[in-house]
């Protein structure tokens, strides 16, 4: 146990009984306990295994590279649907923790053998993405725009047409672009 993650544990509320049994059984696996992103993350030689962290209505152990397992039990979850890698196991009380115990380090083990064969998840390309018209329109009109978009990271070039296009109507598309065109002139991402 890493006295760095404690905190995490003493303040998980209603989560506690789960998250400490959860502990127990990823610290069984023989991974390291870390904190990264402000949450218990586990590592095996280095590399990030799993996260562990809580919501209102669940508690859960994410695998950073969950799309890669068998699942065989069908009980990963894709957190959004432009969650490429990550895949959550989710429970609700103890009663399941401690009876997917099992299961659940069956999947560890699983997730460590993906990490030593170097395997990684297949990540969609940018052209992959939709180019919202609205947007389409402004790199037609300007090439500096398209220069500058162009020259983004891939990771920000997606982070752009996602949020574009989750706009339901045109007008909030448009004002979107809008919003954002000095942004992507000035080689910033969307949080940037």
């Amino acid at each position: 146990m890493n006295p760095n993650a404690d905190f995490y544990f003493d303040k998980a509320g209603k989560w506690q009984k789960e998250t400490e049994t959860l502990r127990a059984i990823l610290l069984d696996c023989m991974l390291t306990e870390e904190v990264k992103w402000g949450v218990p993350c586990y590592t095996y030689q280095g590399n990030n295994i799993v996260l562990l962290h809580v919501f209102k209505e669940y508690c859960a152990v994410l695998f950073f590279k969950g799309a890669l397992l068998g699942d065989a039990n069908g009980i990963l979850v894709q957190q959004t649907e432009n969650v490429q890698a990550a895949r959550q196991m989710r429970f609700t009380n103890l009663r399941e923790v401690v009876e997917q115990e099992s299961v659940l380090k069956s999947y560890v083990y699983e997730a460590i053998e993906v990490e030593k064969a170097g395997l990684e998840v297949p990540k969609k390309k940018t052209v992959d993405y939709a180019i919202p018209e609205e947007f389409q329109k402004k790199l037609d009109k300007k090439p500096a725009l398209k220069k500058a978009f162009e020259a983004l990271t891939p990771g920000r070039q997606r982070g752009y047409l996602l949020y574009f296009n989750a706009a339901k109507q045109s007008k909030t598309r448009e004002s979107r672009v809008e919003k954002y065109l000095q942004h992507i002139l000035d080689g910033k991402g969307l949080d940037d």
